[in-house]
This record gives structure tokens, C-alpha cells and sequence, in this order.
């Protein structure tokens, strides 16, 4: 399977750490975690975000930026809302890790400036802020997963209580519609 590293710098707010290791978990994406975090790994909001995907998750701290550096190698790119490039336009290649800051100020931005190409920006209306982080995680994550196919990933799911195949044979019953 490919490789796909989300990379947190500095998160603030346990429930978006939560919500983004569940996403990790079920996407197959390892979670590196960048301190100073505004949080400790054993917060109980941090854990109920999560649910009870934390066995399904590769799981990584590190002190700091220089700390991350020094132990990873890869294809990196940038999410911030000062980016001049569209998160879409781009090819994300295997090994690749996408980076998103802090909630209250985003990625450091000599750290940007030292890698406008890779800097990518989620388009949103002018004068909003930004999105949330888990839900810009999600968004960025699952751009690369489409365009590598979803790589081991089910695309089909299967209803409990019925059969999908005898679904598309019968007529919907108006009061579904």
C-alpha cells in the first residue's frame, strides 16, 4: 500500500487530534504528532474523539519541527490558508506527508516560505478564517486517496437489513423518496 503520513505541528485542541487519528485509522494514513502539543497524549477528550480506533493507528511524537526533520524523509506539502496553490492541482506521490498547523495561527510561515511550491490551500470563500483542521485533514487525505484509487480501501458497503442487488430491481416506494 502507499504511503500517506498526516503530520500535525503543534495541535491545540484534543477533540480535532481525536477526530483526525479516527480519520488516519480508517484511511491507513500514519499520524505524526509535532510537540509543544496544547494537550498531553493521555487526555480523555483526546481519547473519546478517537474512539476506539487507536489499534488501528500508526502513531508517532516528536519534540519539535527540527526533531521531525531529522528522523523523516519524503514528498512534503504544506496546508495553509496563505498558500497560492490549490490542494487539487497538484499530484501527491507514495510517501508523501501533509502537513497542517496549529488551530489558533496554522504553519509556521518561515516554514512556508522555505517551500512555496509545496504550500497548498483548501479554496473557501474570502474573508472566512478557515476551515477546521480535522475537516481540512480530511479533505487533504482524501484528495491523495483519490488519486491514487482509494488503494486498499473499500469502496462498497452492504446494507444490514436488505440486499442491495434485489434494491435495484424493485421500484423505490414513495414515501422513501
Amino acid at each position: 500500500m502507499a504511503s500517506l503520513h498526516i503530520v500535525l505541528v503543534e495541535p491545540e485542541i484534543p477533540q480535532n487530534t481525536g477526530n483526525i487519528a479516527r480519520t488516519c485509522a480508517v484511511t491507513g494514513a500514519a499520524l505524526h504528532l509535532i510537540g509543544p502539543m496544547g494537550f498531553t497524549p493521555d487526555d480523555k477528550k483526546l481519547r473519546h474523539a478517537g474512539l476506539d480506533y487507536w489499534q488501528y493507528l500508526t502513531l508517532t511524537y516528536y519534540d519539535n519541527l527540527d526533531d521531525f526533520f531529522g528522523k523523516n524523509q519524503g514528498n512534503f506539502f504544506f496546508f495553509s490558508t496563505k498558500a497560492q496553490n490549490i490542494h487539487s492541482d497538484l499530484s501527491y506521490p507514495d510517501n508523501c506527508y501533509l502537513f497542517f498547523g496549529k488551530e489558533s495561527a496554522g504553519l509556521p510561515e518561515a516554514l512556508l516560505y522555505q517551500h512555496p511550491e509545496a504550500c497548498v490551500r483548501i479554496p473557501m470563500m474570502d474573508g472566512a478564517r478557515s476551515l477546521n483542521l480535522s475537516n481540512s485533514v480530511a479533505i487533504g487525505a482524501f484528495e491523495v486517496l483519490r488519486q491514487w484509487g482509494y488503494p486498499q480501501l473499500s469502496c462498497k458497503g452492504e446494507l444490514r437489513s436488505y440486499d442491495w442487488a434485489a434494491a435495484k430491481t424493485r421500484m423505490p416506494h414513495s414515501e422513501y423518496l
